[in-house]
């Protein structure tokens, strides 16, 4: 901690205003995060930090801020980030709680830019909705329309509006010509909430489409909550475009793109974006997942635009950073700039030069795995275990714990190893696992320090354990609470429809809180 030096609330505030280059970084579990924190911190748990921090905050010399709640938090991570390179590091002084104690605005939930930055584009550009009981009525009149759900596949899969096509955020533009051919078929735009449903056919009155375009207000939640029955299972997705409708995507980015001044590079100014060792670049990707996974620039992440407009702070570390978008096609990358340059995002350009593949800005792990002297393989895991000759602490997100985990395997969060350990019931070798071992690995000697009996770490992980055909169970053994992870309202267990409607209130009371925070500099642009 020598070398990272406390801030006040003042100091962090004015250097948000600077415009240069800032990681605000809070390392409490995403729970606990979303129960308070500062409108542009990233969520980054000091428990899976080695995993993450280099993929947000990729230039070392970047100003980074942590924050705890003076827990000792920020001390473990300085250590981390310091033997790997990172050279200007400092934290809020007093913890979170200190910025809500000078009198500065305090955000609950997640994603919070994003979500908000829904809501503003709705109220400004007077985006028109329907309500979950009016579609309903349209639906049973049978009038000529499409209902397009703008999320990811897997969220569409597990719950859809009834007859909805799965047509991504950022794929809107790109596909909707070949999904409503007709200017006379009504096109209802549909997420979980708002603001994807917001974004997404907002997205589709400004690149021009001729038909009548409406949100479906509070998306699937809205019509749970009016007593309708929603799909699973599904699969409609929309077709890769025809010709015509390439031809009507190409021209409708294009005039996105001069009237937002989304501004295109090449090949030769990605690379000079790229030796710049004083600026922060991302390169994401904003295709589907499966383009991505078939082919593309090396270091590049997938971010679909939709998801990227929706979670950016999951995927942008550092504010006043460059951003270049890829896509072979451009309109993805094109509509997706449109808005992260309204949300206050200025340096955002779309690559155009599709050229032999190059390298970016890594996302490498940062510390060192457990030694393989150290580790066991599931089949000596799977001897040991019927004769009580292992304990077994599974570091995995709570919600992949609870999925299944090796039999008897304790629940554990690795940044709260101390207090877990004192909780199970150690026997034999304590032998750590994860996901695919890595976190477990990185955990090796910290649990080694904390515990008397000798720690080792599954070799592989669990995914390993399955790989050799091992059985897992589902039945939890909890050593600590599953703080990790932020449930979505439909996530939770009691009182889902309250839940529903909390969150529903959340999304729409975040305007006038953004505008008493003052931070965000939203502008509508279209």
């Amino acid at each position: 901690m020598s070398k990272t030096r406390p801030l006040g609330a003042t100091t962090i505030t004015r250097w948000l205003a600077d415009g240069k280059e800032l990681a605000l970084i809070d390392l409490r579990e995403e729970e606990i995060f979303s129960r308070g924190h500062l409108l542009h911190a990233r969520s980054v748990p000091l428990s899976r930090l080695e995993l993450l921090f280099a993929r947000m905050v990729p230039r070392r010399a970047t100003r980074v801020v942590l924050m705890d709640d003076g827990d000792g938090l920020v001390a473990r991570a300085s250590d981390i980030l310091a033997r790997a390179g990172y050279t200007d590091l400092s934290y809020l002084d007093g913890g979170v709680g200190a910025w809500g104690r000078a009198g500065y605005e305090l955000f609950t939930g997640v994603n919070v830019p994003s979500k908000a930055f829904g809501e503003f584009i709705e109220h400004a550009s007077g985006t028109p909705s329907i309500s979950a009981d009016e579609l309903h009525q349209l639906m049973r009149q049978h009038v000529d329309m499409v209902v397009v759900d703008s999320r990811p596949f897997n969220e569409y899969r597990r719950v859809s509006i009834p007859g909805a096509t799965n047509v991504p955020g950022a794929e809107l533009v790109y596909r909707i010509h070949d999904v409503a051919p007709s200017p006379d078929t009504l096109i209802v735009v549909n997420c979980a909430g708002r603001t994807r449903s917001i974004i997404g056919a907002q997205s589709l009155i400004n690149a021009g489409v001729p038909n009548k375009v409406v949100a479906l207000r509070n998306g699937t939640m809205g019509w749970h909550l009016a007593g309708l029955v929603c799909d699973s299972g599904k699969s409609a997705r929309a077709p890769a475009p025809s010709l015509d409708g390439l031809t009507f995507a190409r021209a409708a980015a294009a005039r996105v793109a001069e009237r937002a001044g989304v501004e295109r590079i090449t090949r030769e100014q990605l690379e000079s974006f790229r030796v710049d060792k004083d600026r922060t670049l991302y390169l994401l990707d904003v295709r589907d997942p499966d383009e991505y996974a078939a082919g593309h620039i090396a270091g590049a992440l997938s971010a679909p635009g939709g998801q990227l407009v929706q979670t950016t702070d999951r995927y942008v570390g550092t504010l006043g950073s460059r951003l270049v978008l890829i896509d072979d096609m451009e309109v993805r990358a094109v509509m997706t700039a449109s808005w992260l340059k309204q949300m206050g995002w200025h340096e955002v350009f779309v690559l155009v030069d599709k050229g032999d593949a190059i390298a970016a800005p890594g996302s490498e792990l940062l510390g060192t795995p457990a030694p393989a002297e150290l580790q066991v393989t599931p089949e000596a895991l799977q001897k040991l275990l019927p004769a009580r000759e292992a304990t077994v602490i599974d570091l995995s997100m709570s919600t992949t714990y609870r999925q299944g985990h090796i039999p008897g395997a304790w629940f554990a969060i690795r940044s709260r190893l101390k207090q877990a350990l004192a909780k199970i019931p150690l026997r034999g070798t304590v032998v750590l696992t994860s996901q695919h071992g890595v976190l477990a690995g990185l955990a090796q000697r910290e649990a080694a320090e904390l515990c008397k009996l000798p720690v080792r770490v599954l070799a592989g992980g669990s995914a390993a354990w399955v790989a050799a055909g091992f059985a897992m169970e589902e039945k939890p053994h909890m050593g600590d609470e599953p703080i990790d992870v932020w449930l979505r309202p439909y996530e939770r267990t009691g009182d889902t429809a309250g839940a529903m409607r909390e969150y529903l209130t959340w999304e729409t009371d975040l305007l006038p809180r953004i505008e008493r925070d003052g931070s965000c500099k939203f502008t509508r642009l279209l």
